[in-house]
């Protein structure tokens, strides 16, 4: 009877278990799922960063367009705040990061830190003092709602700091990256876009370069030495497809209508040497078509003044004597990839530093590596569009090595640093037509070149205003970066922030 009892107690013991677990197991929401794949957060990512920088709103400030229609003001400097939407980005890359660590999957932990770094760095560039080392942390187990704002200089030490862990990270990682549309899966390459990313963005501190503690010259240097960089034709480009959701950004857009032409301090400066970009960057005039001139006529190509008022170019437009952004750019929905970061800015950046005496390297070479690599981009993005095809032999690399020997375009003629400076800034300059975000204008701050025309009296800004939701939402703080950095409610455009002083 004994031996009966303890028979059925075990069984209803595990009678108990089996119905607890199968309890358990049929309270697990399938549609809630408690991990997931990195890869599934990486495409977004992804498209999302490197189609977003573009945009029109920089062409203005870079004197690339002008408006005739309306004052526009990035092209009269007359903005005020900017937004930190940068940062519902960011979430994205935080969560993904999260992933990738539940399931030890160091590849993604890298491309997190890339991306992290991508938008602090933009994102400081902007405002200056900005939510670092306590940012993103609202659904910690300790939240923070109200993070604090960390130095210009701390964030940049830390930007800096996370490439660095994002190239040791990939160095003996040879997984394959699911969900990669930018390298399909290759860690080599991006770890490539990764030391691409630390030399632009140590070269940003040129002027910091007393800072003992950052280093810059030594690391910029060792990262040429010892890590692997971009070879030639390769890129961190995004490449669009005639499919929903998928196509080029700019494709349809309203943005281009009447009120839309170029600015004539580009076109001139592409004129004055004779750079055949200036085809496939833009439309004849009307005078210029009817009268029949060729495509590579430069007399055909005329910009209006950035700064006269928006209704003289309209009144030079109404004439016939203003040109309009090429076509392909609004409707190709294929048009040409977007770069982050490439072979020929990264060419370009190295000819710099190569001039600073950062590095021991031949300038001239890097320097008409990366416009030759320039003309190459273009000459392979317009073959491939029907609309723009005749357009390809204009910058093939006979073109290339022709523009090359012209004198404003010649290294062997500009003798000076500061020439080779402005000769080098100038290419780089021009390869963000439509690429680059607002790398150029943040170019000019550093080095002053190319110069930026604008009304008499008118001064660039050096920043922008703080989000007004940071004065709802995080005051103290806000109030706290400001004052530190220039006085108590000093919120101003035109204050310098401390990596360009």
């Amino acid at each position: 009877m004994k031996n009966l009892f303890n028979i059925c107690v075990i069984a209803a013991c595990l009678f108990t278990v089996s119905c607890k677990k199968d309890l358990v197991e049929l309270n697990t929401n399938p549609n809630n799922a408690k991990e997931t794949h990195p890869q599934l957060l990486l495409t977004k990512i992804e498209w999302t960063a490197f189609q977003e920088f573009g945009g029109t709103g920089p062409l203005y400030a870079n004197k690339m367009l002008v408006q005739s229609d309306g004052e526009n003001l990035e092209q009269y400097y007359k903005w005020n705040r900017s937004n930190f939407d940068a940062f519902n980005n960011l979430r994205n890359v935080v969560k993904m990061d999260e992933e990738a660590t539940k399931l030890k999957l160091t590849s993604y932990n890298a491309l997190a830190k890339f991306f992290r770094a991508y938008y602090f760095y933009n994102l400081t560039l902007t405002f200056g003092d900005i939510p670092y080392s306590q940012a993103l942390k609202a659904e910690n187990i300790s939240p923070i709602y109200t993070p604090a704002y960390d130095t210009q200089k701390e964030v940049f030490k830390g930007i800096l700091a996370e490439l660095s862990d994002a190239n040791n990270l990939l160095k003996n990682d040879n997984s394959e990256i699911l969900g990669d549309i930018i390298f399909g899966k290759s860690t080599q390459k991006w770890r490539k876009a990764i030391n691409a990313l630390r030399l632009k963005v140590l070269l940003t501190l040129s002027k910091r370069t007393g800072e003992t503690d950052l280093n810059i010259i030594n690391q910029f240097a060792s990262i040429y030495a010892s890590e692997p960089l971009f070879a030639k034709d390769e890129s961190a480009k995004l490449v669009f497809l005639n499919q929903i959701n998928n196509r080029y950004p700019e494709f349809n857009s309203s943005g281009f209508g009447s009120g839309m032409y170029m600015d004539m301090t580009f076109v001139e400066r592409l004129k004055d040497r004779e750079d055949p970009r200036l085809f496939l960057f833009c439309t004849q005039t009307r005078l210029g078509k009817e009268a029949g001139k060729a495509i590579s006529d430069f007399s055909s190509y005329e910009g209006g003044d950035p700064a006269a008022p928006y209704a003289e170019t309209n009144v030079k437009a109404v004439a016939g004597r203003v040109s309009k952004v090429n076509e392909r750019y609004h409707k190709d929905p294929v048009n040409e990839p977007r770069i982050l970061i490439g072979y020929a800015e990264q060419e370009l950046i190295l000819a710099e530093a190569a001039v600073k005496n950062w590095i021991t390297a031949d300038a001239k070479q890097l320097y008409e590596n990366g416009v030759k690599a320039n003309f190459k981009f273009y000459e392979n993005s317009v073959a491939l569009l029907a609309s723009s095809a005749s357009l390809a032999p204009y910058v093939n690399e006979n073109a290339a090595e022709i523009y090359l020997t012209k004198p404003l375009n010649n290294f062997s003629l500009a003798l000076s640093t500061e020439q080779k400076i402005e000769l080098i800034t100038t290419q780089k300059y021009f390869q963000t037509y439509f690429q680059g975000g607002w790398t150029a204008f943040f170019s000019n701050l550093r080095t002053g070149y190319p110069t930026y025309r604008r009304p008499a009296g008118v001064n660039i800004p050096f920043r922008w205003i703080y989000p007004q939701s940071e004065y709802n939402n995080n005051k103290d703080e806000v109030n706290k970066a400001i004052t530190r950095q220039f006085g108590v409610n000093n919120d101003l455009i035109n204050q310098p922030t401390w990596w360009i002083k």
